[in-house]
């Protein structure tokens, strides 16, 4: 895994809301890892029964997208720092709320969510 400063780590983590999907070009242009960005990045599609499965850039919607989640991204910050993700924290949480529990264990010291 790459080593990251933890200031860049953090920095990361505070843009990440996790509703977001970042775009290649962003996710360099912030020095993501570029194994990091191999690793996470993915294809999306639009699900248009709800705006909140809805992929939507500065163009307005779009059907696909290339790119990495911020929660997932999020998560990958969160091992970085020492904390221990559950595989089913996502499930159990939703993404937003995740992202925010990720942000709030690192202020607390908490080493697992």
């Amino acid at each position: 895994m790459t080593s990251l400063p933890r200031h860049r780590l953090l920095s990361l983590l505070a843009e990440c809301t996790g509703d977001d999907i970042w775009s290649i070009t962003h996710c360099r242009a912030r020095r993501v890892p570029e194994a990091w960005i191999e690793d996470l990045a993915d294809a999306y599609e639009s699900g248009f029964d709800s705006s909140s499965q809805t992929i939507y850039t500065d163009d307005g919607m779009t059907n696909q997208y290339h790119g990495i989640r911020d929660v997932d991204l999020a998560i990958r910050l969160a091992e970085s720092l020492g904390i221990n993700v559950a595989p089913s924290a996502i499930a159990r949480l939703g993404r937003a709320r995740l992202v925010h529990e990720i942000k709030e264990a690192v202020s607390g010291g908490d080493d697992c969510i």
